[in-house]
């Protein structure tokens, strides 16, 4: 019994597309999905990373294709949905490129904003559309969106990546709908909080803006196992780690205060940084070095601090609304 089991869920021999799978969370997911024994569609922008990532995949024994493509170009991705197909069917997509520019609203150049919604909201649409269709002509298949949790809060300070993040919410949510008529097709949306990648160190950055990578970020590798148990038992929505679904919550009890106090900590760097040159990241250009999972070494020690504080700030979080409602019915007896 245990072996049929191990058999249903075995991912071994499964073809697997992965959007921004040169770094960051897409490569740690290609790499996840390698090591399960999935055969590997590598899509980016930049060739050097996807050599990489590929060499890795077919040193694991399994076959591994390298595709240069834009998504936010729906031929680029219509090509990476051919190329896949030539190994004869995809069995999972994975919707993860995507991009960020950070500063005052007015001061990043229209330029860069427009690409941030084609990037991120054009290219989940466009690999969506290509996704769903071989889906359908196969009867079968699962589609995985990482959205991150500005699907349900804003960045500040990220206001056109925040419109993108809650776009792609809005559209997938829908489509969930459109395919609950069938049993195989599955669309799942995955939700994680900033990540310890490489993402935060390619985003563009404009006012001064320059956040570092702070102890509470959680692990890409995390991330992507998530996305792999999504594969294996498809659900439509998954926050990967108690951070995320803490702060999202969080922010769920306490918009305005959170999203305006978050605000003012990041205007208030802003001020205090010299630097106010403008950089375009890997927003309209390849990313560059480095090209890893990592943004910076991880360490044990800060996410356990991390952690251990997101749980302060969710149980306060929780009190200070059970005192409110409390309070609230205390006074609406006094009335009567």
């Amino acid at each position: 019994m245990e072996n049929i089991e191990t058999q249903k869920n075995s991912l071994k021999g499964k073809n697997v597309v992965i959007t921004g799978s040169s770094s960051g969370v897409g490569r740690a997911a290609a790499e996840a999905f390698a090591r399960e024994g999935c055969n590997i569609i590598i899509a980016a922008r930049g060739q050097k990373g996807i050599n990489e990532v590929v060499d890795f995949c077919r040193g694991l024994n399994v076959r591994a294709i390298g595709v240069s493509a834009d998504v936010s170009v729906a031929e680029d991705v219509e090509r990476v949905a051919r190329e896949a197909l030539s190994l004869g069917k995809i069995d999972i997509w994975i919707n993860n490129a995507g991009v960020m520019a950070s500063g005052k609203f007015e001061e990043i150049p229209l330029e860069v904003h427009q690409q941030v919604i084609k990037t991120n909201l054009f290219g989940y649409m466009h690999g969506a559309y290509n996704a769903i269709k071989i889906f359908k002509d196969q009867n079968e298949g699962i589609l995985i969106n990482n959205v991150s949790i500005g699907g349900f809060m804003p960045a500040p300070y990220s206001a056109v990546y925040s419109a993108t993040k809650y776009g792609i919410r809005g559209m997938m949510e829908c489509l969930q709908g459109e395919i609950s008529n069938r049993k195989h097709i599955h669309i799942c949306n995955l939700y994680p909080q900033l990540q310890n990648s490489t993402g935060n160190l390619h985003s563009a950055k404009y006012s001064g803006f320059d956040v570092t990578i702070p102890f509470i970020a959680s692990d890409p590798r995390d991330t992507a196992a998530k996305m792999v148990q999504l594969a294996k038992h498809p659900k439509k929505d998954l926050f990967p780690d108690l951070r995320a679904a803490a702060i999202a919550n969080s922010y769920r009890l306490f918009p305005k205060m959170i999203i305006n106090t978050a605000s003012a900590a990041v205007r208030m760097k802003m001020k205090l940084n010299n630097d106010k040159e403008g950089n375009s990241g890997n927003v309209l250009t390849n990313s560059k070095e480095p090209l890893r999972v990592y943004g910076k070494t991880p360490s044990k020690t800060s996410n356990n601090i991390g952690f251990t504080l997101l749980a302060g700030i969710g149980i306060g979080a929780a009190l200070l609304l059970m005192k409110t409602i409390a309070g609230k019915s205390l006074s609406s007896n006094e009335t009567v």
